[in-house]
């Protein structure tokens, strides 16, 4: 089987990170094209995140926050990271993603799936769970998250705003799809 049937038509020569912080790295990497042209692509490695679905009493518990890459404030489904470029297992991280932005903890929890998050600009993908049985506390929100808030809407309304623009990440909208796709 040649490359290009396996799906591997560009061949990476180097790669270096030109750029990096606590949150993510810019990677240039030299590559080669199936044709043997070289080319450059640079690329955003960021660790893989959860997303939590917490559904009760016929609606969702959704979080806003500003989002400084595009200066707006923005309704979503809870989500996050490990910090300090960690990995680790997708469902704990869901678990804490939930209690550190709502103060929710769930009783039960359900992988319904695994997305690439923006694959023409990064590797970065996430892990989709549907949170139920939930129990309430207090949010523990870290210092980037001090202007972040928390709401419980009822599911016509959250369809409503997906409609009407309300909800644009596309991270939120994919999972939602997700939910809807498994009957939910």
């Amino acid at each position: 089987m040649t490359q290009q049937e396996q799906g591997q038509v560009i061949e990476q020569v180097s790669t270096e990170v030109v750029y990096e912080n606590a949150y993510m790295r810019l990677r240039e990497d030299i590559i080669r094209r199936p044709d043997g042209s070289p080319g450059v692509y640079t690329y955003v490695d960021k660790p893989d995140f959860a997303l939590v679905i917490a559904v009760e009493e016929g609606g969702f518990h959704l979080v806003e926050q500003y989002r400084y890459p595009v200066r707006a404030r923005s309704w979503e489904f809870p989500q996050g990271t490990f910090p300090q470029l960690a990995t680790g297992d997708p469902e704990s991280l869901a678990r804490e993603e939930l209690r550190q932005e709502t103060g929710i903890t769930a009783g039960r929890i359900r992988h319904l799936g695994r997305l690439d998050s923006a694959k023409g600009m990064s590797a970065q993908g996430f892990d989709v769970f549907l949170a139920s049985d939930l129990t309430h506390g207090e949010a523990e929100l870290e210092p980037e998250e001090q202007d972040l808030r928390h709401q419980w809407f009822p599911r016509a309304q959250v369809e409503a705003m997906i409609r009407s623009g309300g909800i644009t990440d596309a991270a939120t909208l994919a999972a939602y799809t997700l939910l809807l796709l498994i009957g939910e």
